[in-house]
């Protein structure tokens, strides 16, 4: 860190302190050539990537509306708010692992989707009914089948049984 004073690059920390959160680091600094003192403070810089959407446009990443989405997706459905938080919260992991500066916006539609099927099935199919702008109603079939496919049997186990409560036509 160079000084602000006489702009030598050479400077010692004399103490250093965390905030009460944690979150922002500050320290004393002393030139070693001038001798004066300053304080510099150290903050978490984590950027989002900006969203390419399927026009071309651009736009800054936006938390509440990627929530907005999800809870307009999972309206009147039995997920705690907690939950959604926890999937939008991966979903960001996840965009700041990728460490791209743009993401596309179909990118972020898959990753809503993955963790919507975790959340909760028919909030999933509305998601993707929208999302994907199906063209015909045997697109939209295809994704109830998807989420009503039973899962395999381990060996010894009796016939998987149905959970009324996901089986969408009751079938």
């Amino acid at each position: 860190m160079k000084c602000p004073f006489c702009d030598d690059p050479n400077t010692q920390v004399t103490d250093t302190r965390e905030n009460e959160d944690g979150d922002v680091v500050r320290r004393r600094r002393r030139c070693v050539k001038c001798d004066k003192r300053f304080t510099t403070y150290e903050r978490i810089d984590l950027k989002m990537p900006h969203i390419v959407k399927r026009n071309g446009s651009r736009s800054e990443f936006d938390h509440r509306k990627l929530t907005a989405s999800m809870q307009l997706a999972l309206r009147k459905r039995p997920v705690t708010t907690e939950d959604v938080e926890a999937a939008v919260d991966r979903i960001e992991a996840r965009l700041l692992s990728l460490g791209e500066p743009e993401v596309p916006s179909e990118k972020i539609g898959e990753l809503v989707m993955k963790e919507l099927k975790k959340l909760d099935k028919v909030a999933y199919i509305r998601f993707a009914s929208v999302y994907r702008n199906f063209a015909d109603v045997d697109e939209f079939a295809e994704v109830v089948r998807e989420v009503q496919a039973r899962p395999k049997r381990s060996r010894g186990s009796g016939p998987a049984t149905p959970d009324p409560e996901h089986d969408l036509f009751g079938g």
